[in-house]
């Protein structure tokens, strides 16, 4: 896990070790201070010239100046590394999960990968930062100023060795309280996300069924766990206050006690009033450094959950990879199942699709109906490799498209979900998300193809119309039909609409379908629809059930030999007459 994060690092490795060298110029000026500053208050005690006091304040005023420089670049080469490798760090997520199959996603719930993005991001940028300098500096501040204590105090530093074992045990069981509080938090904060994400995404029907009062509950409860449970961290974290307090002026009342007694016993022989001083000084440096490390402590373990979670998503495997071998070209639209069974986890019980056989011919138009649940979108998204199948085999054009190149297959196999997604940005920016490449006059061929061209043209800006997240500036029959056109504009061999004209009116619908059959006749083309409208002229209609093909055939045979079709054509129809209204 380690060597996967820190592989996030790359470019930012020059100012990390930076960082590490002038924090070490930064330790050793700091302890050697105490040291020149113990030797001058033992020359002024044995009646020093002034020159000698002026030269040694001058030396250091410049060590003083050094320290805070080497500290300053410290921290600006700090907040650069730990910066870089935070964005390095949210590129390789979100690259992995652009990435990831439809399977892969059903892992992780959005508001759980919007976390790992951000929050738990922030929590290992922070982590690295203390780890880069203040891992090092505290452990160098420890051992040099132990070291010139001995050097400077001789047996009286002797209390640091004894104090040291007790800050630790004290220290380490304020930190392993408080670790599985903050634990709780993070799963906590996905609950507080998926709580906001569904109120802003909802925020028509919350209002449409007055619900803003439940909602603020449900908010306010998910912000009152994660509130109990970080107060309850940080008040034990809090302990290490006193904990540092107790032992520092225990530190300092020992050594001015002893230290006291040696020198007026001595008569400075064994210890002086500098040593004294310098003694004070490295005590407070020893205890802060112990301090320090308590902090970096508390802050890995806490980041230790969020490592954790963002590994899950950097190590997490695509489901659905390119062959060794990838074939770069789809020669015609006909598709073919073959024996094809599907679910949707390898630990599901049921299968989602059943025994699925079925062929159609480049260029035709299919239509498929059936009840809710009845497995449609699962075997249409098999089509493009959305999902693979558990057995059998899907092809187009006569090859398994496990043997295609993934993004030469998808460019082949436009398919306009159930759920349409328009993105932020302009009508045009959004229409070339299906070819980048395309002129406006593509743009505007594929809008009149799909009925999108006469509500654009009523807009002020027309095709610079900027769309808001989600489309929410747009209807959803508009939402459908720039869907469509997107789609088009890919010129795919294969065009499945999946539910994709349930907003249109009848004579839109009608509209649009009889442009398909005028404009890409070559292109086959699969409607998923509930009306039976939408189907009927439909060459080949398949009729779901179950996860499995109860019927197929055109309109006047099913109306014959299946009982579905039939009911479903006389409940949407009066007498036999469809309602065009």
């Amino acid at each position: 896990m380690i060597k996967r994060l820190a592989s996030c690092v790359r470019e930012y490795k020059k100012p990390s070790l930076l960082t590490l060298g002038f924090i070490v110029g930064e330790v050793i000026i700091e302890c050697l201070i105490p040291f020149i500053t113990a030797d001058l208050v033992n020359q002024i005690k044995s009646g020093v010239d002034l020159s000698v006091i002026l030269q040694t304040g001058l030396i250091l005023i410049g060590m003083a100046l050094l320290s805070l420089t080497c500290g300053g670049i410290a921290a600006v080469t700090c907040a650069k590394a730990s910066a870089g490798f935070a964005k390095n760090l949210r590129h390789d997520i979100f690259e992995r999960i652009q990435g990831f199959s439809f399977q892969n996603i059903d892992r992780f719930s959005s508001s759980s990968l919007v976390t790992r993005l951000t929050t738990d991001v922030t929590y290992v940028q922070m982590a690295y930062m203390m780890i880069i300098r203040t891992a090092i500096r505290s452990p160098l501040m420890f051992i040099f100023a132990i070291t010139m204590a001995y050097i400077m105090g001789g047996a009286l530093a002797t209390t640091f060795v004894v104090i040291v074992p007790v800050l630790v045990f004290g220290l380490l069981i304020v930190a392993r309280n408080a670790m599985p509080a903050f634990r709780r938090v993070f799963k906590k904060y996905d609950k507080l996300n998926e709580s906001i994400e569904e109120n802003v995404r909802a925020m028509r029907v919350v209002k449409g069924f007055s619900r803003e009062d439940y909602e603020k509950e449900k908010f306010s409860a998910a912000a009152e766990n994660i509130c109990k449970d970080f107060t309850k961290a940080e008040r034990i974290v809090a302990l290490n206050g006193p904990i540092m307090q107790i032992c520092m002026y225990f530190n300092m009342i020992f050594v001015l006690i002893v230290g006291s007694k040696l020198t007026i016993e001595s008569q400075g022989v064994k210890l002086d009033v500098g040593q004294i001083s310098a003694m004070l000084t490295y005590g407070m440096q020893i205890l802060m450094s112990l301090m320090m490390l308590s902090m970096i402590y508390v802050m890995i373990t806490m980041s230790t959950e969020s490592f954790k979670r963002i590994n899950e998503v950097l190590l997490e495997e695509s489901t659905i990879k390119n062959p060794e071998n990838p074939i770069f070209e789809v020669k015609s639209g006909a598709i073919d199942f073959d024996n094809v069974n599907f679910k949707y986890s390898k630990k599901a019980t049921k299968y989602a699709l059943c025994d699925i056989n079925l062929h159609i011919k480049s260029g035709m138009t299919v239509g498929i109906i059936g009840g809710t649940g009845s497995s449609k979108s699962s075997l249409v998204q098999l089509i493009s490799r959305l999902y693979d199948t558990t057995e059998g085999t899907v092809k187009v054009g006569g090859t398994d498209v496990k043997d295609y190149d993934i993004k030469t297959l998808r460019d082949s196999v436009a398919v306009v979900l159930q759920k349409n997604e328009l993105f932020s940005g302009t009508i045009k920016e959004n229409l070339r998300w299906g070819n980048e490449n395309a002129t406006d006059e593509e743009l505007v061929e594929a809008c009149k193809l799909a009925q999108a061209d006469d509500f654009i043209q009523s807009f002020p800006e027309k095709y610079d119309t900027y769309i808001e997240q989600g489309g929410s500036n747009v209807s959803g029959g508009q939402k459908q039909r720039l869907c469509i056109a997107r789609a088009l504009l890919k010129k795919p061999k294969v065009l499945i609409l999946d539910d994709s004209t349930s907003a249109v009116d009848t004579k839109t619908d009608a509209l649009i379908r009889a442009g398909f059959k005028k404009f890409i006749p070559e292109t086959t083309k699969i409607i998923i629809a509930q009306r039976i409208a939408s189907v009927q002229d439909a060459d080949l209609i398949i009729v779901m059930e179950n996860g499995g093909i109860a019927a197929q055939g055109d309109h006047e045979t099913l109306l014959v030999t299946s009982e579905i079709y039939r009911d479903v054509y006389s409940q949407q129809t009066n007498g036999g007459i469809i309602d065009e209204q």
